[in-house]
This record gives structure tokens, sequence and C-alpha cells, in this order.
């Protein structure tokens, strides 16, 4: 996301957490993202206190994907959506309701209650549903179809949801397991295409920091070929998951994912701390794919290791970079990093390495306790981020929806 001057919705003075999504919805998900695992992992031992007909492990998975991504998914989406449009950004209460709506899930599946699947449902598809709305409204004001796609996959994520809560009350849960990695998918789909709009202008900054020129044109070709597979991938593991077309499909994602590494071949400013993380998590999902498509061909390997690439490795260092990138651009600083933020992402890339290395035969002697200790390492990189965030988010340089 770059800076513009977007007019304000009000006159009317507005906490600096409500003056744009991402303020709010970056810290809330931080924080979701500090606890689920930790607590899930060496407090609760894999276990839900509440937790009786859906398996323990897919309500980790879903707390993962609709409440620590979507958090973030909301928070980039109604900050960036604006932007794009040259729109007015959502502010004060219209950001307090996503908060309310989001909240009452989290609770609810953060101790696995099955009996209140309903009341968790009907918050989390409300939620979905008005940020839908405010991607579509946007579009709207501003007449224009560019950036449709987004509105189009928050639409299919709100029918995920619905499809996984329906698969639960009907005790459909091999169904329910199924629309869970559909969901991740999707949200990987949502990764490549803000990549794609995020490191064109990252990468320019990086060659050249005066922003005066953008030397740095993306292959065209690129812009969408891995959301492509990605989504081909989801349809065909969703309706055939016993063919052996996903496991081809999955390396086809891969492939493009590691084409789409030549983007970064633009010299040393690769090596800046941002940049080299956006390449690493492209690399990660090329990583988690080959491992799924080679796990579906017969390879001895596991298609959860690969899940696991996907979701901790690749999509967390995804969603933390952008974290790092919006904070800093959208309180009026430039991509100077400050140390929080090169530590987060240490800790990012060891917790997602420490998590699948040793089922993939390396580091075989940390099998077991290498649960614990990603978790611990991944808790600890969105812990350091709201150390090193929290004060610039709240004392930003400028208001740049103040500006003019």
């Amino acid at each position: 996301m770059t800076e513009s001057c977007r007019p304000a919705e009000t006159s009317v003075p507005v906490s600096p957490w409500l003056v744009e999504a991402l303020r709010l919805f970056f810290p809330v998900a931080a924080c979701h993202a500090v606890l689920l695992p930790l607590v899930w992992v060496t407090l609760l031992s894999f276990s839900l206190p509440f937790a009786r007909d859906v398996p323990v492990s897919q309500w980790h998975a879903h707390e993962m994907i609709f409440g620590t991504y979507g958090a973030a998914l909301a928070g980039f989406l109604a900050s960036a959506v604006p932007e794009w449009t040259d729109t007015r950004p959502r502010q004060g209460r219209a950001l307090l309701l996503l908060l309310g709506l989001w909240l009452p899930g989290r609770i609810i599946g953060f101790l696995g209650i099955d009996a209140l699947i309903v009341v968790a449902a009907a918050t989390d598809l409300a939620f979905y549903g008005v940020l839908f709305w405010y991607v579509l409204k946007a579009l709207i004001e501003r007449g224009s179809t560019r950036h449709g796609s987004f509105a189009v996959w928050v639409a299919l994520f709100w029918l995920m949801e619905l499809g996984i809560r329906v698969a639960w009350l009907t005790g459909l849960t091999d169904l329910a397991g199924r629309l869970l990695q559909t969901s991740l998918m999707i949200f990987l789909v949502f990764f490549s295409l803000a990549i794609a709009r995020i490191n064109v202008a990252v990468i320019n900054l990086a060659l050249d920091p005066s922003g005066d020129t953008t030397p740095y044109r993306p292959h065209p070709g690129r812009q969408n070929l891995t959301a492509g597979l990605v989504a081909l991938y989801a349809i065909v593991a969703l309706l055939a998951p016993g063919s052996t077309v996903p496991a081809y499909l999955a390396l086809a994602a891969a492939a493009a994912f590691f084409d789409r590494l030549a983007e970064w071949f633009i010299g040393v400013a690769v090596f800046r701390a941002h940049v080299l993380a956006l390449a690493g998590a492209n690399l990660f999902a090329g990583a988690g794919f080959t491992v799924i498509g080679l796990a579906g061909l017969g390879a001895p390997l596991s298609p959860t290791t690969g899940l696991h690439i996907l979701s901790v490795a690749s999509l967390g260092l995804a969603v933390l970079s952008v974290f790092i990138i919006a904070g800093l651009r959208h309180t009026g600083r430039s991509l100077d990093l400050p140390w929080q933020a090169h530590g987060a992402l240490v800790l990012m890339t060891a917790a997602g390495a420490v998590r699948v290395l040793p089922e993939l035969g390396v580091a075989p002697m940390l099998l077991g306790s290498h649960y614990a200790v990603s978790a611990a390492l991944w808790s600890a990189a969105f812990a350091l981020w709201l150390a090193g965030f929290l004060p610039l988010l709240k004392h930003p340089l400028r208001e740049t929806d103040h500006c003019g």
C-alpha cells in the first residue's frame, strides 16, 4: 500500500486506533497470533476444554485462518481498497462494528465451545459480510471494477465459513477439513494478489528510496498466475480429493511461485529485510505446494507438512511483512525498519523452519518438541512487532487521511 491523501469521514476527533482499519486490526490480529498457538500448545497441550464433536485440530486451524488471518485481512482490505479507489476510509464506529462482530467467534473458538457454534457462525458471517460491503461500496463509489476480485474472494471466504459451520453442525468433519484447506487456499490467493501490488512499490523504493523514479516494472504474466493456479488447485482438491490431479496442480502452483522469484532479481537491494521477507514468503509458498504435490504422487511426505509450510511459514512471513511495510508507510514513515521489525522477521522465519524441517528429516531430534518451539517463536515474532509498532501506530508522523 502506498500513501495517499483522502478526505476524512468526519470532523469529529477520532482515536488514533480508529483512524484507519489497519491501525486497529493489525494489533488485534497480532495479539490473537501471540496468544492462540502459545496457549493451545503449551498450556492446553493440544486440547480444548469444551470441544466434544469438532476435532480440536479443526478448531485450531479455523481460528488461525478466520481469526488471526481474518483480522489481518480486515485491516488490509478496509485500508487498501479506499486507498486504491481514492475513497474515504472506514473510521470510528464502522471499525468498532467490525471488531465487535469478530470478537465473539474468537472467544468461542479459543475454548472450542461446540455448543455455541451457531452463535460463532452468526457473528463471523456478519463480520465477513460487513467487510464485503465495505470493499464493494468503495468500488461502487469509484465506479471501478479493477479491484473487484478482492470483493469476489471475500464473498468466497464467507461461503467457506458458512460451509465449515454447517459441516460441523451436521457431523461432516471430513468435509469441514477439506473446506478449511480451501479457506487456506483462498487466503493464499489474497496473498498472491496483494503481493503483486505491494511488491511493485516496495521494490521501486528499495531501488530508489527517494521515490523520484520507478525503475522496476513487473512482468505482466506473473501478476495473477500464482493466484489462478492456487484457485484451480483449491477447486479440484475440494471436489476430487482422491484424484492425482490436485497433486499435479499443486506442482504447477509451486512452479509459478518459484518462477515469481525472478521479480526479486534486483541486485543488492534485495537484501533489504522487508524485500527479502516478501521473497521468502513466496519461496515458502513454492516449497509448500511442492511437498503437497509430491505427497499426492506417492512420495514419503505428509501433505499436512506442506499445509503447515503454507500456513505457518509462507503466510506468517507474508502477513508480518505487510504489518511492517504498511505500519511504516501509513504512519508517514520511510521503509527504514526498526530493530523490532528485523527481529520479528527472523523469529517468524525460524518459527516456520522449526515447524516443518523435522518432519522433512532435517534435525529429527526436534520431533515432538518442535510444536512448542515453533509456537513460541511465532508468538515472539508478533509480540516483538507489537512492541515496536504500537507506538508508531499511535503517534504517526502525519495523518495520511487528513493531509489535504
